[in-house]
């Protein structure tokens, strides 16, 4: 049996360029473009978590650990829908803005 202690998921690295590309859209002084970047960040982040976390909920379903993997599912289910909000509010931020990220958007 191991020992849990503290958050792993505090505690893991990054990989190098998904950490540089964080620190770049928060040191952007264009606000709205930064706020951008951080949503389709957080946005495709969450929406990988959430696939993978559904298929292992599908593929254990009546397996021990089924629950936690369910749980996950749910949870990071809940997050997809707050982050429609969060892409929202961020292309409304850029278009208003008139920022490169706003074309694309």
């Amino acid at each position: 049996m191991s020992k849990t202690t503290g958050d792993l998921v505090e505690s893991r690295p990054l990989p190098e360029d998904v950490d540089r590309a964080i620190r770049a859209a928060v040191d952007n002084p264009a606000r709205a473009e930064a706020v951008l970047t951080l949503a389709a960040i957080a946005n495709r982040a969450i929406a990988a978590l959430h696939t993978v976390a559904r298929s292992e909920a599908n593929a254990r379903r009546g397996a021990e650990d089924w629950g936690a993997w369910a749980s996950l599912a749910n949870a990071a289910r809940d997050a997809v829908l707050k982050m429609a909000t969060c892409r929202k509010v961020a292309t409304d931020l850029a278009r208003k803005s008139g920022g490169s990220g706003a074309e694309r958007a």
